[in-house]
């Protein structure tokens, strides 16, 4: 099953703060997870899709799209999240867990087809974020293979809980995936980059060069 957890997009991406206010930052935050999940919509290999939030806007555009929402009361962390979702594909006796953000527009179906090519009979695959401290995606198999701790840096201590199962871990370098929307530079990567997503519609309409986004990369 494929996990999308969504925090609460009214407050979403803080780092943002210094090149653009709340509204347009909720905005933007609503764009790259409409492009994720219509490509996770469009994916013809793709497992069900589960929805993690308590999010009104995350909800409709799962119902939109037909995708089931797992309800994340507590609304606490991402990890918190994918913790409780876990524990409710365990006990469906889920087969697989492919968790990935909301805030990878560039994201396609070859790179999650890749994943899926790339995944052990048990074990576990690792997508890096391009800088090499997030994670990405995370697929594993049984599906609580080792709990997942988000965060600016998680993507070493995923690799040395993926290890410590002692099961086969790979990790993939996708560049689409890679790209998450967090920082001043993300943001003219994303306007730069091949594509036509709503994401990179709305950063195309901001001046990327100003001083003060250089100031705050």
């Amino acid at each position: 099953m494929i996990l999308v957890p969504v925090k609460s997009l009214a407050n979403a991406k803080q780092r943002l703060a210094s090149v653009l206010d709340q509204p347009t930052r909720t905005e933007l935050a609503q764009a790259m997870l409409f492009d994720v999940l219509e490509t996770l919509g469009a994916w013809t290999n793709r497992p069900e899709v589960g929805i993690v939030t308590s999010d009104a806007f995350a909800i409709e555009l799962a119902r939109q799209f037909e995708f089931e929402v797992i309800p994340d009361n507590a609304n606490r962390s991402e990890t918190d999240a994918i913790e409780m979702a876990t524990k409710v594909c365990e006990s469906r006796h889920v087969d697989s867990t492919l968790v990935i953000p909301g805030d990878i527009p560039l994201i396609n179906a070859s790179e999650l087809d890749q994943i899926l090519e790339a995944a052990p009979v048990e074990g576990s695959v690792l997508v890096p974020a391009a800088d090499g401290r997030g994670t990405n995606a995370a697929w594993r198999r049984p599906a609580g293979l080792f709990p997942l701790r988000f965060g600016n840096d998680s993507f070493k201590p995923h690799l040395a809980a993926a290890r410590a199962t002692q099961k086969q871990c790979v990790v993939l370098s996708l560049p689409g995936i890679a790209l998450d929307i967090d920082n001043p530079s993300d943001l003219r990567q994303l306007a730069e980059a091949p594509g036509e997503t709503r994401a990179q519609r709305m950063a195309r309409q901001w001046d990327l060069t100003d001083l003060s986004l250089a100031a705050n990369e």
